[in-house]
């Protein structure tokens, strides 16, 4: 029987907006709405799971909850066994963020000087840290360029480093929020066979957000149909493409956000 790396219990996350004003009294009318509506989710060791859905489906909300970036507003998870609400230190050790909006990195700096301040705020030790990085930097294939300033990388090289970053203190999961955006079909398709060739053959568990039908179908093990905050429907792309009931989502997808409501 396959270990269970992440188990969600009704999962939900709300918001609270102002809008407009409703009387002399209570000048802004508090609004909430659900971004991430009970979702129940189970996911393997050594499993690319999916969050396939549109802009604005849910999808970075629930990947911010499972990195305890943001907490939920109810519901249950367990990220390696650790309890998401109780053991944030035990799972914040456990997992890596990846994301097509990286801007945690310092610029001016190397990217060899970059990764040597994330292994110190990592808690990993200079000999340790000495002997990580430049194992990081070979699986990545930044080694040649580790030495100029990360503001000098490409769009693919900056994630190749985001890559190097999370490979530092091992974790076992790792959360990719749409992390192909911006990159050339080159820079994908590396990222596509990193994924599949040196993650998951370490037995690393990938959760990847994307709203590509395509990059869904061709990485991923199973996928989660993400809409208005539910997840609708879980399975193989190849087996959910056929299902009557899902027509509207995937045609919409395909054809882009200019027909999504």
């Amino acid at each position: 029987m396959s270990e269970t790396v992440i188990q969600t219990n009704n999962l939900t996350k709300e918001f609270t907006k102002l809008r407009g004003i409703s009387s002399p009294r209570n000048f802004f009318d508090k609004v909430s709405f659900a971004a991430v509506k009970s979702i129940n989710l189970t996911v393997s060791r050594g499993e690319i799971f999916g969050l396939l859905g549109p802009n604005g489906a849910g999808k970075t909300t629930l990947t911010k909850m499972l990195c305890t970036l943001i907490l939920p507003s109810g519901g249950s998870a367990t990220i390696c066994g650790y309890d998401l609400a109780r053991q944030q230190a035990q799972v914040k050790a456990s997992i890596a963020l990846i994301s097509s909006e990286e801007r945690s990195f310092y610029w001016r700096l190397s990217g060899r000087r970059n990764l040597e301040f994330f292994a110190a705020l990592y808690g990993l030790s200079r000999k340790r840290a000495r002997q990580r990085i430049p194992e990081v930097l070979e699986v990545v294939g930044m080694s040649d360029a580790a030495d100029r300033r990360f503001q000098e990388y490409s769009t693919g090289m900056k994630q190749r480093m985001a890559l190097a970053r999370g490979l530092l203190a091992e974790p076992d999961v790792f959360f990719m929020d749409e992390p192909t955006k911006g990159l050339d079909p080159v820079a994908v398709r590396d990222l596509h066979e990193f994924i599949r060739n040196q993650l998951t053959a370490q037995g690393k568990t990938v959760i990847l957000a994307t709203h590509d039908l395509a990059e869904a179908e061709e990485v991923c093990d199973r996928v989660g149909i993400m809409q208005g905050g539910r997840m609708k429907a879980e399975g193989k792309v190849s087996e959910l493409a056929g299902d009557a009931s899902l027509a509207d989502f995937f045609h919409n997808l395909i054809a882009g956000p200019e027909t999504q409501s």
